[in-house]
C-alpha cells in the first residue's frame, strides 16, 4: 500500500537517480548520490548498487535507520520550475531482495513524512 500521491509516484517513476542522507559514526550527515525504484508493492523506495553491502550508507542504516531521501530536477529553466519529493523516514539495510533483475543487498526507504514541491498541483505548489 503506497502513501505516495499519483503525482508523486509519476514523479518519482520517471527519475532514476536521488540522493540518500543518513547518519555517520559520529552522528553527521552524509550524502550520497544513488539508483533507486519506487517500490509500489511496499509503498517504499528501493534502493541498491554495485557492492552496497560494503558502502558506508549501507553500514549508516544499520547502526541508524534515520535517512533523509531527495529527488528532484528542474522542469524548466524559463520559467524556473523546480520540482522534487523528499522522503524522511527510516530504512532498512537488507541482505537478500531483488532490485533491477538482480538478488542481493538492498536498502529499502520507509516514508514517516513525504514533502513534495512543483509537481503541478495546488497540494505540490512550487517553492516560492
Amino acid at each position: 500500500m503506497s502513501r505516495f500521491t499519483d503525482a508523486e509516484a509519476q514523479f518519482l517513476d520517471g527519475q532514476r537517480l536521488g540522493r540518500l542522507a543518513t547518519l555517520g559514526p559520529e552522528g553527521g550527515p552524509q550524502c550520497r548520490p544513488v539508483g533507486f525504484r519506487l517500490n509500489r508493492e511496499f509503498g517504499t523506495v528501493d534502493i541498491g548498487g554495485y557492492d552496497l553491502a560494503r558502502t558506508r550508507k549501507y553500514r549508516n542504516i544499520q547502526a541508524d535507520p534515520r535517512v533523509s531521501f531527495v529527488v528532484d530536477d528542474l522542469e524548466s529553466i524559463d520559467p524556473w520550475r523546480p520540482r522534487g519529493v523528499e522522503i524522511r523516514g527510516t530504512a532498512e539495510a537488507l541482505e537478500s531482495e531483488s532490485f533491477g533483475g538482480r538478488v542481493g543487498p538492498l536498502i529499502r526507504v520507509r516514508p514517516i513524512r513525504i514533502l513534495a514541491w512543483g509537481l503541478g498541483s495546488p497540494d505540490h505548489p512550487s517553492p516560492g
